[in-house]
């Protein structure tokens, strides 16, 4: 069964976000290992909740839940977290079974 995780994020500075090079290696690290995007862009609206309005919102989709932990947990993907350290607060949620 599919899982997904659904990531919201808080971005200050942008530009620097974009900089520091873990979006491009994220995205790859997770088509490799499996996953594809299905939700990926900035502008959230709060329409209920302790949202932050304006954050980014990504969603990836996984063949199973097993899959998704995989990835989260990889040596590879550990590294590019580390890019984005102090550039973004981060949510995370694994959904599905």
């Amino acid at each position: 069964m599919a899982a997904w995780l659904v990531v919201t994020a808080t971005i200050p500075d942008r530009d620097a976000f974009l900089a520091c090079g873990y979006a491009e290696e994220a995205a790859r690290l997770l088509e490799d290992a499996g996953g594809r995007y299905v939700v990926r862009g900035p502008g959230a609206t709060v329409l209920e909740g302790e949202g932050t309005p304006g954050a980014s919102v990504v969603v990836s989709e996984w063949p199973d839940r097993a899959s998704a932990l995989a990835f989260w947990n990889s040596d590879g993907y550990r590294a590019a977290r580390a890019r984005r350290e102090g550039l973004a607060r981060i949510n995370v949620l694994l959904v599905g079974a």
